[in-house]
């Protein structure tokens, strides 16, 4: 996305942000059909592992064709630095795509930082944050519970 925010003229930016899409839309479909883990991971396998072989083989290209200090060879660096941990999507259905939901998570520890200020020593802030960590886990956990039992209770 950067490398086109950069150059928005770049060809070869623009059809790997576009391949990079179709790889969400597998997902988005899952979501919008609400299938399981297994179905949901038979979908990746069927539809984006392609996409995605084909990410990795253009940006394989591009590392080879485009300057490294340029916006399109450090995307096709990175992309190809991160591969196995993109792939694991296609091993576990469980895995997102996207680390949205991790961020979004985050926010608020990171709003509330400098509320947190008076929290009075040091060592409080580790406390602090192993706390936030298990109540995050916790919503995660009850979350999942509760979408796993409404879709058992739908079928």
């Amino acid at each position: 996305m950067d490398a086109v925010k950069a150059n928005p003229q770049d060809a070869e930016a623009v059809k790997m942000v576009t391949r990079m899409d179709a790889l969400f839309l597998v997902d988005r479909e899952a979501r919008l059909q609400q299938l399981g883990v297994e179905e949901r991971l038979a979908l990746r396998r069927e539809h984006a592992e392609p996409w995605a072989e084909e990410i990795r083989q253009e940006c394989v290209a591009l590392s080879k064709m485009a300057l490294p200090k340029s916006a399109l060879g450090q995307a096709a660096a990175y992309t190809l630095n991160m591969w196995t941990k993109l792939r694991g999507c296609f091993d576990y259905a469980e895995v997102e795509l996207s680390n949205n939901l991790a961020e979004n998570s985050m926010r608020p520890v990171a709003l509330g930082r400098k509320n947190w200020l008076h929290v009075g020593s040091a060592q409080a802030g580790p406390k602090v944050a192993a706390i936030i960590s298990v109540v995050e886990s916790c919503r995660r956990l009850a979350y999942r519970r509760r979408n796993t039992y409404w879709t058992s209770c739908r079928a």
